[in-house]
Formats: structure tokens, sequence, C-alpha cells
């Protein structure tokens, strides 16, 4: 049975998106390749505002984000983690010879300036966190922590895991000034996973240049070689560049204003909803995702209300982490519309009234 995903990832892809995929395949050292990528970056670096070089590599973004701790750091970095997947950045890092220097905030809360301070030392090369915490639903300032992180070190770098937030809520990234910005193709941008994308600094490739063992699939600089003349350093997936290609130009027809403002009415629905019917969300005031809803679960049985929920025709997610048993979570993000999250909601009140 087909089902309407409200999941965090991968997310539900509309029939429209899947059909752009289904081109005649090409070679990817073809001039027809060479338009296609080339378009592709144009059209992030539009939609995203920004100049900065813009890479592609076939995987999940955990590949873009191993390159950045790789690439960016010989000895030391910080990890900034206030959930799962800012654990996970910190092991990339662990995991590839690094001394990572941890700062851990409570699950649920921001990630903030205060916590960083006197931290960012001398000999501090990167700084790493994520924006916005798919496990907790939080959505950290990035802009304030880059400022922060700059005001005790200009030297250091800074990489931000971007991979639930990017093309859901605006991440103000010539304000940030990011070294290395990274997300996937399976969340905001609503297509099947298997595209990593880096918004990639000069100064990280400057470092790059610095940095012994960078392997071969996460050098930098050998993708930004390949990058410069508009091809992948190895085999592209290019039906999905296709489908890249087809939502970016939905996303610059919508306008990103637009598309924030979407994302935006879609979390207030949601979070509107748990407050009058459950023991709301989990996150702190003020710093909550637009793309993804945490949910106090309370007496409800989760496993229950998912298996009727999918009878119904729609899919949520769990809880994640050192939450996982007291919260559960939905994705509105991407092609997903207030509507449509509507439709869910009064789906979720039928199944819990039965």
């Amino acid at each position: 049975m087909s089902r309407t995903l409200f999941t965090v990832g991968p997310v539900n892809v509309e029939a429209d998106v899947l059909q752009s995929m289904t081109k005649p395949m090409i070679t990817h050292r073809c001039k027809e390749y060479k338009e296609l990528h080339a378009g592709i970056v144009e059209k992030i670096q539009k939609t995203l505002d920004t100049d900065m070089d813009v890479f592609l590599v076939g995987g999940s973004a955990t590949i873009m984000l191993e390159a950045a701790v790789r690439n960016g750091a010989s000895k030391k970095t910080l990890g900034i983690t206030n959930g799962s997947f800012g654990n996970r950045s910190i092991e990339l890092g662990e995991l590839n010879g690094k001394t990572v220097e941890k700062v851990q905030v409570p699950w649920g809360k921001a990630m903030k300036p205060e916590h960083i301070a006197g931290k960012v030392g001398k000999d501090t090369e990167l700084v790493h966190w994520v924006s916005n915490e798919s496990s907790t639903g939080v959505f950290s300032d990035s802009v304030a922590l880059a400022k922060e992180v700059r005001a005790q070190n200009p030297d250091a770098l800074i990489m931000v895991d971007a991979v639930t937030s990017a093309y859901a809520m605006d991440l103000k990234i010539k304000e940030m000034q990011p070294d290395a910005l990274v997300f996937g193709t399976q969340k905001a941008l609503a297509l099947p996973p298997g595209l990593a994308i880096m918004l990639c600094s000069e100064r990280l490739l400057e470092k790059a240049k610095t940095v012994e063992n960078r392997g071969f699939y996460t050098d930098l600089l050998k993708i930004k070689k390949q990058s410069d003349v508009s091809y992948a350093l190895t085999t592209p997936p290019v039906s999905l560049m296709y489908g890249v290609d087809y939502q970016l130009d939905k996303a610059i027809k919508e306008g990103m204003p637009a598309r924030y403002r979407r994302h935006q009415e879609m979390a207030d629905l949601v979070r509107n909803w748990a407050d009058k019917k459950l023991a709301g969300v989990f996150p702190e005031e003020g710093y909550r995702s637009n793309s993804i809803g945490v949910l106090n679960r309370g007496s409800v049985d989760y496993d229950s209300l998912n298996s009727k929920l999918k009878a119904k025709g729609y899919e949520i997610s769990n809880g994640y982490g050192e939450v996982k048993e007291k919260t559960f979570r939905i994705g509105h993000m991407g092609d997903t519309t207030p509507a449509g999250v509507k439709k869910l909601l009064s789906a979720m009140d039928e199944v819990l009234e039965e």
C-alpha cells in the first residue's frame, strides 16, 4: 500500500518529481552532463544566496561531513552537540583521528554562544555543530554561534550540518559565513536519497592543502578540480541529478521567502495541535524546527498510533536517541503543504479518538 510520508527522512517524493528522473541516461563525461552539473550549481547558489563553491558527491550527507572534518583539521576540533546527530559529528572527528573537545548541551535546548565561551582555543582548527537537530527538533542560531567562534579565534573553520534545515529555513548563509555547510537530497529537497551537497569556502580549501590523509573520495582538492569544469570526481547519480534540477526550478518558481513561510505555517499547525491534543512539543520555545515536529508522547502508544496511521495511508517517525521512548516525530518539509499537514492531523485525531 502506498503511503504519504510525514517522516523525518527520506521524505515524501511527489509523482511529478519521480517522473522528472526518468529521462534517458547520459554519461557523466559528456557535454549534456556538464550543462546539468553547472546548472544545478548555479541554481543552488541562487536559491541559497551564496557564491560559495558547491560540491556534488554521490552518497548521503554524512560523506561530506566526513570530508569537512578530514580536510578541515589536522589535529584538533571542537564539537558542539545537543542531540544524536551532533554526537555523530563528534564521532566522525574521533574516528578520523582528530582530538575532539566536546561541548554537550542538554537535549531539547538550543546551542548558544555562552555554551562555547572561552572554549575556542588558538589550537582549535575546526568547530562543528548541527543547525537543526532532528533527534530533538531544536533549531539553533548558527549565525550567533559562528560569530562567537570568530570572536574567539578568527582562524578556526566552521562546519555546519544543515541536513534538515537547508531549503526549509533561512540559514542566512552570507551572515553566518560557514566554511562547510552540508545537506542532502532526501530531506527538504524532497527527493530520494543519494546525493550529498556541500557549500565550501576558500578558507577550507586552503586548509586542506596543509592536511595529510584527506582520502580519495573525501579529498576536497580533487573534488574542487573536477567541480571547476562541471564534472564530478566519481560517477554521480545522474538520474537523481535530473530530479535535483527539477526541484530547484520549483523552488525558484515558488520563491525562497514563500518556501520558508510555508514551512513555518506547517510547523505552527503541528505545534498548535500538539499543545491541544498532547503535552506539547519537546524543544524549548524560540528554538523550534520548522521542518520537524518532535512531540511529547505522553501516554500515547506510538507503535499503535503509527500502525493505524499507516492503515489510513500515512506514516510518521518514532523518537530518536535518548528521547526515543518519550517522543515521536512528524516531518513537514519539502513539497509537503499546510493542507497535507491538516489531513494528517485529522487522521491522527481519528486514531486518538478510537
